[in-house]
């Protein structure tokens, strides 16, 4: 088994300069091309359950999955909880096999962010696990707008909270279709002064590949969330898969060629963050 937690793959990342893909799930198929993905590249992958992947498939079952995917390869898998964002929503996901919670309480004030999040780390700490926080909210195409992350603020949230890895909020847009302007250098580069918690980018589909590149190889910044760009990718196939024979109605026939184009897509999401075995 290669199962992992988020710590174990998150602390080789930042002392040797890479950065690892949290890769947003929905479904049995792109959880089997994103560890696919990861095997042919020899990287380590982090799969995410978020709350509409959580939506569509119960806690304990989607552990399952992740756990049986990670006995079946060679590469270290994280079984994540992206976005947790009550006590009760990460102690099932511990309770259902998870190796890592991030507790989202971004859009609430300091202390109380801070309070929640370090009895979460607590709690997974205790079960040999990793926790992930975020300060600094991250918005979302087209509805809230971000609240940048203030580098004091990081500083006093990654003392008091404990978490393994930090979110933060750079200039980073969750469900953004096509590349931003980039991130705020700046700014990462005053949250990294005050903190060697690794760092985290939700909303990576934004960030420019170059940018990507770049700042896994140079900066704190050790996980990016990715999942826009990687639906985006699988949708793409499935309606050439459908439109190919607009007569077929097997969706197990139809889903399989999604398989190959989205390992693809994924190949080169991850190849951009480096920590390819030699």
């Amino acid at each position: 088994m290669t199962l992992a937690t988020l710590s174990e793959v998150l602390q080789p990342a930042l002392r040797q300069g890479y950065a690892v893909g949290g890769l947003v799930t929905l479904g049995w198929e792109d959880m089997c091309a994103y560890v696919a993905a990861a095997e042919a590249e020899g990287v380590p992958v982090i799969l995410q359950a978020g709350p509409s992947c959580r939506a569509h498939t119960p806690l304990p079952i989607l552990g399952k999955m992740f756990r049986h995917l990670a006995e079946e390869t060679s590469v270290p898998v994280v079984a994540h909880l992206d976005h947790g964002y009550t006590m009760e929503e990460c102690r099932e996901a511990l309770e259902s096999g998870f190796t890592s919670l991030m507790f989202d309480g971004s859009r609430k004030p300091l202390a109380q962010n801070i309070d929640e999040t370090a009895a979460i780390a607590e709690m997974a700490h205790g079960a040999g696990i990793s926790c992930e926080g975020e300060i600094g909210f991250v918005g979302y195409s087209g509805g809230e707008s971000s609240a940048g992350t203030d580098p004091s603020e990081a500083a006093q949230f990654a003392r008091e909270t404990g978490v393994d890895a930090m979110a933060i909020s750079v200039g980073n847009v969750h469900l953004q279709q096509e590349s931003s302007a980039g991130l705020d250098e700046a700014r990462i580069r005053s949250i990294e002064a005050v903190t060697a918690v690794p760092l985290v980018i939700h909303g990576g589909s934004g960030v420019p590949e170059p940018q990507r590149r770049s700042l896994a190889q140079g900066s704190k910044i050790c996980k990016f969330n990715i999942g826009t760009e990687l639906r985006m990718a699988f949708g793409t196939a499935m309606r050439d898969a459908v439109n190919r024979d607009p007569d077929r109605f097997d969706r197990v026939q139809i889903l399989s060629e999604t398989h190959d184009p989205l390992v693809d897509a994924t190949r080169t999401v991850l190849r951009a963050f480096g920590g390819a075995r030699q």
